[in-house]
Parts: structure tokens; sequence; C-alpha cells
């Protein structure tokens, strides 16, 4: 959910695939410009006709449309994202369905991913601490829920024009009310593996720690520049974060010493 430049050529313009939605209204939001898209959704930046405001509508891909399991999991993070309210998660601000595809209504937030924001360079220790505060601050809020978002990783933290970090995507949320049991039992395993802990990745039951340790590694990421856990392939970073001690890098304590102590 990126502001999107307009200084594209000409050229790409005509280059880009036609997009039936572009400039459609759907429901009461006029679509204006793709924002991103994944392999479970497609973003649009889009304007409230009723309200005035600028929204952000995600759309279910049209493949995934035909999954029972991927039009659950979409059911799931609508349900989710409606029962939480803190400045630091992306609000939620409605639900509908167009063609037979259902979207979510989001705040449009302006700014970036970590993920982009890492690949730009080392972030200051202030920035580091004060992101980590705030995402904490939100993982408490959906833990105090019986939530956990099972997948917190860079391109799922936002950072905001004005200076605020946003918890994206509960679509693979586990819910300790017993709704999502089909979707969600012990033994199957969702998330990022590069974030996520030992437990997750065993598939085995799972408590709000498991959030903290994905927050950890991710601070550990923006702190260093380099991922906790790597590999070339998902077996080798598994087997990174399952039997290998994690190092302390130079960078790290380069970066991190209080000045007091250099």
């Amino acid at each position: 959910m990126m502001s999107a430049g307009g200084n594209e050529s000409a050229t790409q313009d005509q280059e880009r695939p036609f997009d039936p939605l572009l400039g459609a209204v759907i429901s009461r939001y006029r679509l204006i410009e793709p924002l991103g898209a994944g392999g479970m959704g497609i973003v649009y930046k889009a304007i409230d006709t009723r309200l005035h405001r600028m929204v952000a509508l995600k759309f279910l891909t049209e493949p995934r449309t035909h999954e029972p399991e991927a039009l659950q999991r979409f059911e799931r993070e609508a349900r989710v994202a409606s029962a939480l309210s803190h400045p630091n998660i992306c609000a939620l601000y409605d639900i509908g369905e167009h063609e037979r595809r259902p979207f979510l209504v989001l705040e449009l937030l302006e700014g970036q991913t970590l993920q982009r924001r890492i690949r730009l360079g080392p972030l200051a220790i202030d920035e580091i601490l004060d992101c980590g505060i705030q995402i904490a601050e939100a993982l408490d809020s959906a833990h105090e829920k019986g939530i956990i978002h099972r997948d917190i990783k860079p391109a799922n933290i936002f950072l905001t024009t004005r200076g605020q970090a946003k918890i994206l995507d509960f679509g693979v949320a586990k819910l300790h009310n017993g709704e999502d049991r089909n979707l969600t039992n012990s033994g199957c395993i969702v998330g990022t593996v590069a974030y996520m802990s030992p437990e997750q990745a065993r598939g085995e039951e799972l408590d709000a720690r498991a959030d903290l340790f994905s927050l950890g590694a991710v601070l550990y990421e923006v702190s260093t520049g380099q991922p906790a856990f790597s590999g070339s392939t998902f077996a080798l970073v598994s087997d990174a974060l399952l039997y290998r001690d994690l190092a302390l890098s130079a960078i790290l304590l380069r970066t991190c010493r209080p000045s007091s102590l250099k």
C-alpha cells in the first residue's frame, strides 16, 4: 500500500496489461491505480465516493477465488482485522464482493514496507528502537485478543511517512477461539521460514511467543542488514533456524553498542 509515483513513460503505459477494474466504481469505491500484487491478492488505490477519502482495496486474485482454503483465509483476514483497533495495525474499513471476487477496504498507507527500507541501507538505532516498540505494542494488543499473527516479517511491516510502523496481513493469523481449527491445525506449517520460531517450523502448537521470536528476527535484520537465518533453499534456512547457533554479527555489535562503551 505504497503511494505510487506518476513518472511512468508512455511506453510503459502501453505495455501494461489491460485491467478492467481500473477506473471502475465498485460499491462506492472508484479504483484509481494498482499499488501492488502478490500470490494471494492485488491492492488498488481507490477513493470512497461517499466519504471522499482515499482507501486501499485488496482483492483476492481471480485464480484464488476457486480455492476454498484461499477464500476462507481471506475471510479470516477480514474477521481478524475487524477485531483489532490499534494505531500500529492497518485498519479495516469495509468488506465486499465484486463478480464473486471478495475484497477488503483498508486504510491507505503512504510510505514503504520495512523490507524496502532495509534495502536502502541500515537504520539508525533510534529508528530501530522506535519501530520495535511500536510493533511490540501492536502485537501485545493482538495477543490480548487471542490472535497470533504468525507471519511477522519486514514485508508485513509498513513504515509510514509520519513515522508510524504498522502491521499488515493477518491472512495466516491463528485465533485462539477455535474458529480456524480446519485451517491451522497443529502440524501445519504456515508463515515465512526465515522469520518463524523453531516451534512454528516444527509445526507445533504456538502461543504469542512465536510472534515475539519473529519480531526478534526482524530486529536482528534491520540492525545488521542481513537475515538472522539464511540459506539458498528452504531446507538450508530451516537447518540454520533449528540446528545452528545464531552468532552475533560484528555489524550488530558496532551498530547497537552505546556510544559510551565505544
